[in-house]
């Protein structure tokens, strides 16, 4: 999936700034990729980017109208067929990560046959993909791996990503989930993907590449995860790493979503990922470790950062807080 930037950031009539995270994300990642905001009536947030009409927008370049809203249920509410059936009309392609499928709106499906636009459906990859062989590849490859969901595995291969390319290393993040996509304007919605093609799936987004080139791919779950852990296993194996860094929240009391599981400890999930990765990368590593301190005032996130690269003889950074230079320093 190859989505065209730059960006026309559709904010719909969100309520507030979380039902905004994806554009947020977006944004924040790729600020060069992003025209302005295209906001409806009721919307209660903003990116203090130019509020733009759909006309203005493409004026401007813009090639895609990207739906940056996560709502409940993933659904496309009627009162955004219009706008959206209006930038088809424009010229402008339209991006969603939500649930409900755009072609399976008949006027938004008819306009994009009748302008020759695109609808990128994120949640729904394309495929078909082919079983994976695990064959050795030129390219040097990191996977981010968690203790948990939702721990900054998509954060960290951004930071990565930027510092990598700061220093003039040929770098490219390979996101796998939906948020990853709209950022990077292409990748693999793995979760969506049929189980005996995960793997396969992981190894033609970061295929064979150049000696020096990096690939940092975006993880996803946790092999601790009761319910996310085949996803996990499936990038450990397409992946073929070289490299991981391992992503923790310290905050959390148990695996997310499931209040009866406690979270494995750092050193357990090191040893588990390193094991499972040994299978088709024997000589894969550590180089660092990512921990999510934005629920630790200053002084507690110093402290057990410090305290984690004591014990496991790491690199141990908050990559928004701190930056990745170090566990970059480490790779190359």
């Amino acid at each position: 999936m190859e989505i065209r930037q730059p960006y026309l950031l559709f904010l719909g009539d969100a309520p507030d700034d979380l039902a905004a995270k994806t554009a947020r994300g977006v944004w924040q990642w790729r600020p060069q990729a992003c025209v302005g905001q295209f906001r409806l009536e009721g919307c209660a947030t903003s990116l203090q980017l130019p509020d733009l009409t759909l006309a203005e927008a493409r004026e401007r370049g813009a090639k895609t109208l990207l739906i940056g809203v996560a709502n409940r249920g993933g659904v496309i509410p009627d009162s955004w067929r219009v706008p959206l059936v209006q930038a088809l009309e424009l010229g402008m392609d339209i991006a969603s990560g939500l649930h409900t499928r755009l072609s399976g709106i008949e006027v938004i499906r008819s306009a994009a046959e009748r302008t020759g636009c695109s609808l990128h459906e994120v949640r729904h990859p394309e495929g078909p993909f082919p079983v994976a062989t695990g064959a050795p590849r030129p390219g040097r490859r990191l996977l981010t791996v968690g203790t948990d969901c939702s721990v900054g595995k998509m954060y960290t291969a951004l930071a990565l990503e930027r510092e990598l390319r700061g220093r003039g290393i040929a770098a490219d993040f390979r996101a796998t989930g939906q948020t990853g996509i709209l950022i990077a304007g292409s990748g693999v919605a793995i979760d969506a993907v049929v189980a005996d093609f995960i793997s396969g799936a992981t190894e033609e987004l970061c295929p064979a590449n150049d000696a020096e080139h990096w690939d940092l791919v975006e993880g996803q779950g946790s092999l601790f995860h009761a319910s996310f852990a085949g996803v996990s296993l499936g990038l450990l194996h397409g992946a073929q790493p070289e490299a991981l860094v391992l992503c923790h929240e310290p905050t959390r009391t148990h695996m997310r979503g499931l209040p009866h599981q406690s979270l494995p400890g750092l050193k357990e999930c090191m040893d588990a990922n390193l094991a499972a990765a040994s299978l088709v990368s024997p000589e894969v590593r550590f180089v660092g470790v990512a921990i999510n301190t934005s629920g630790l005032d200053p002084k507690s996130a110093e402290t057990i950062l410090a305290e984690t690269e004591a014990e496991l003889a790491l690199p141990c950074v908050d990559p928004l807080r701190q930056g990745v230079d170090r566990i970059v320093d480490g790779m190359i």
